[in-house]
């Protein structure tokens, strides 16, 4: 797949970026599709392939890849189908690779390929494929389109070529024939795509949802910002339970261990598909809870069932769009205005007037029928939330008492409730307001909404409190003392009323901010403050949700990688993969350990590292900190512990210097290097890189994460006329070849920092001034890493791998291991 994925990325960058927003297609990146690949449930002697939308053909790589591994395949035939002929030389060449993996296992390849518009095209009618893998473009169809009939003449109600790619390949399919496809999260949810979910659960049954926690990550080359899904299909199949992955990346690998595609993060759960779309709900919302606490929050919310509809209320976008009223607003507000309201009027109350923005509307005949009574209390709700809102719903409350005018306008950028286009009863307002802005609705929305806008129809779609529910939940708001403490109280109030269950599913989030929240205070790195080192920390402690900081024991308990991760599913329900030991040894225990947080092997210290028994214990001095943690003490007693925290971390690393990295440099020098993966590809660009590949060369600057000191040969660098601040940005390594008068400049990459574009560019301007020539050079500990940062790999340098000591990777250039000019 690398030679694919290099094509995949040449591909990609011959689309200008005007092109891929026109098409509204974005290359896959190798670790998914072989991820998508991998889903496949079904091998059999032959297969025929649908790739509708291909772009370089890498979902076909990665699937014929796939199928060429089980025994059963003897023939493929792959159809290929997109309307981009810029593509078309590398969709090409991807096949002729496949033709290669083919002929190396004894499989006869056919391949078709279709220049056309995949929902336009006629011909496919006749076939019937037994898998279809696909990512198809992101655009709307307009109601008028030749898209949207030859839908409708197919039998599929679409509204975004994407739920159109994917209706149509089911089509397509055979009986019992798999889909696996990448496409938007927004279909789980809302009116427009209640047809197409319907549609899908009719005719396939879904098995496996797999979600990204960031919306970067999947197609970071591209910078775009889409909350994204993979989901597994077979037609015809009769539904069964449903597995649920999860990765804060996309960087997939395969585990030999596991024999599976799994990233460092990954979470699983299998679940009833009871559980992702619940048989009473007449709209088929998809729930996609990525572990048991998230469905204990879906099954929390599920108590509340009145429509609003049933509450005689109606939410609407505010109907004054001001730019294109701009003659008829005012910045101050008179007898013949209305006043009007903008989000940025709003904080939980209206403040009204307010400076740069429009506070009235003149009332005329243009714009009469845009404004509503002035004579009571709605509710407000933010249509986008800023990154500075914590939470997606943001209500506020107005009341008519904010303006002194009869009537009021409303900008398009607000969802209004209302009765009618009239005000609503104050007490069942500030309900509405209560359950709107409570954690748990926002955890909730976050779950089965695909999309930080909040439309009406989201609204719509939520079920809400019965009208003497919201009325109580009113009567106990006080609006003059918001607080989020005192809103999630009355929603949990109300809850355990109705229900007889006070288990709050929000105090595992609760805690796990919590905790996150201390690492930050302790001075953890950006990379240890998140819901695994959280997770971490409260397993070493012994903290349950329930359990309050006071109820630390002392001495907190030894526990080992495995012990741990068994807890976080047990007592917080997070399943993470079993590949994740790796991940929180290397990226939480080994800081905590550096930190001074915990104890290595307290017990034996000199425990063999590859050991079973290893295990990590809280020290004392942080145990009893934490135990004041929420108290009026907290804050001094943490500067106290911060002032002697340099003094405690030195004293735990007195017996950590044993595992230093020793080194030993050409010259002779004698340094040691701190202990990890990092530092450990430092040692072997000194000594397997540097005698192989530049034979005599000298080291001038080894940069060491975590180490005592770093070695800098200043002089050495101001004679070949470059003078540099020690602390500027040096790459990781840098050697100088006496014999070729050579400078090599290395970047040692086992999770971030690859010589890419900007990288390359950074150190030309950092060395602009060398009398000797430049070479650049980006090392990896192994294949696996590699792959993860190939499509950034800049153009004229080079790539060595440290499992593959005696070879060399050279991008592009009329030579091999040289300056550039």
């Amino acid at each position: 797949m690398l030679e694919a994925e290099i094509i995949r990325t040449q591909a990609n960058k011959i689309l200008s970026e005007e092109d891929k927003k026109k098409l509204g297609q974005f290359f896959t990146p190798s670790p998914i599709a072989q991820f998508m690949a991998s889903l496949f449930l079904k091998p059999q002697k032959d297969i025929r392939i649908l790739d509708p939308g291909c772009g370089s053909g890498i979902l076909t790589a990665a699937s014929i890849e796939f199928f060429s591994k089980t025994e059963d395949c003897t023939k493929i035939s792959v159809i290929t189908v997109d309307l981009e002929t810029q593509t078309t030389p590398f969709l090409l060449k991807t096949i002729n690779l496949c033709n290669r993996t083919c002929s190396e296992h004894g499989i006869k390849l056919k391949h078709e390929h279709f220049l056309e518009d995949f929902i336009l095209n006629k011909s496919l009618v006749d076939n019937s494929f037994s898998h279809a893998i696909l990512n198809p473009p992101y655009q709307k169809i307009s109601a008028n389109s030749e898209h949207r009939k030859a839908l409708k003449s197919d039998g599929i109600d679409s509204v975004n070529l994407y739920s159109a790619f994917v209706g149509k390949a089911i089509k397509l399919l055979e009986n019992k024939g798999e889909m696996v496809a990448i496409i938007p999260r927004s279909f789980c949810n809302g009116p427009y795509y209640e047809s197409f979910r319907k549609y899908l659960i009719s005719e396939t049954a879904i098995t496996h949802i797999h979600i990204f926690d960031s919306r970067k990550k999947a197609f970071a080359d591209n910078q775009v910002l889409q909350e994204n899904i993979i989901i597994h299909c077979a037609k015809g199949l009769k539904q069964g339970k449903v597995t649920i992955t999860s990765s804060t990346d996309a960087d997939f690998t395969f585990s030999k261990k596991e024999n599976i595609f799994t990233t460092e993060n990954m979470t699983k759960r299998v679940v009833p598909f009871n559980q992702v779309i619940k048989p009473t709900d007449p709209h088929s919302f998809i729930h996609i809870a990525t572990n048991d606490n998230d469905q204990a929050i879906v099954d929390r919310v599920t108590n509340f069932s009145t429509r609003i509809e049933e509450l005689e209320l109606e939410v609407s976008t505010g109907p004054v769009v001001g730019f294109r009223l701009r003659e008829h607003l005012r910045q101050d507000i008179d007898k013949d205005c209305a006043g009007l309201i903008y989000s940025s009027h709003l904080k939980n109350r209206v403040t009204w007037p307010i400076d740069k923005k429009p506070n009235a509307i003149s009332i005329n005949q243009n714009t009469e029928k845009l404004i509503w009574e002035n004579t009571g209390t709605y509710v407000l709700v933010d249509r986008f939330s800023s990154k500075e809102q914590n939470r997606r719903i943001n209500a506020s409350i107005y009341e008519n008492t904010a303006i002194p005018a009869k009537f009021v306008g409303f900008d398009n950028k607000l969802n209004v409730f209302h009765k009618n286009k009239k005000p609503i009863d104050s007490n069942l307002a500030k309900g509405l307001f209560v359950f709107l802005n409570c954690r748990l609705i926002d955890k909730y929305y976050r779950l089965f909404g695909g999309h930080t806008q909040v439309n009406a129809t989201d609204l719509r779609s939520l079920n809400y409190p019965s009208q003497d529910s919201l009325t109580r939940m009113g009567l106990k708001l006080d609006l003059n003392s918001i607080s989020q403490g005192a809103i999630d109280l009355i929603i949990e109030k109300e809850l355990a009323n109705m229900t007889n269950n006070e288990n709050n599913p929000l105090n595992v989030d609760n805690k796990i901010n919590a905790a996150i929240g201390i690492l930050s205070q302790l001075g953890m790195p950006r990379e240890q403050q998140n819901e695994r080192s959280g997770l971490t920390l409260l397993a070493l402690l012994n903290l349950k949700p329930e359990n309050s900081w006071n109820d630390i024991s002392f001495p907190t308990s030894m526990i080992g990688v495995t012990p741990i991760m068994n807890w976080m599913e047990t007592e917080y329900g997070k399943n993470y993969a079993p590949n994740t030991r790796e991940t929180v040894r290397r990226q939480t225990l080994h800081q905590f350990v550096d930190a001074g947080i915990c104890l290595y092997n307290p017990d034996e210290p000199d425990r063999a590292v590859n050991s079973p028994k290893a295990c990590y214990q809280i020290t004392n001095e942080l145990s009893d900190l934490l135990k004041l943690y929420g108290t009026s003490t907290w804050e001094q007693q943490l500067a106290k512990y911060l002032q002697n925290k340099e003094t405690l971390a030195a004293q735990y690393a007195m017996a950590r210097d044993m595992q230093m990295i020793p080194l030993t440099l050409p010259n002779g020098t004698k340094i040691k290097l701190s202990s990890g993966v990092h530092s450990q590809l430092i040692k072997d660009i000194v000594t397997e890189f540097g005698p192989r590949f530049a034979p005599g060369s000298e080291v001038i600057y080894l940069g060491d994460t975590g180490a005592k000191q770093d070695f800098f040969d200043d002089q050495k660098l101001a004679s070949l006329g470059v003078t540099l601040d020690k602390k500027g940005k040096l790459p990781d390594v840098v050697l100088y070849w006496p014999d070729k008068n050579w400078l090599l400049l290395i970047e040692s990459v086992t999770s971030h920092g690859p010589v890419d574009g900007k990288r390359h560019a950074e150190l030309n301007q950092l060395f602009k001034d060398s009398s000797a020539g430049l070479v650049f050079v980006t090392a990896f500990p192994d294949r696996k890493v590699m792959n993860k940062y190939l499509p950034v790999i800049s153009w004229e340098t080079e790539v060595w791998v440290a499992d593959a000591p005696t070879h060399m990777i050279h991008f592009n250039g009329d030579r091999f291991l040289g300056p550039h000019n």
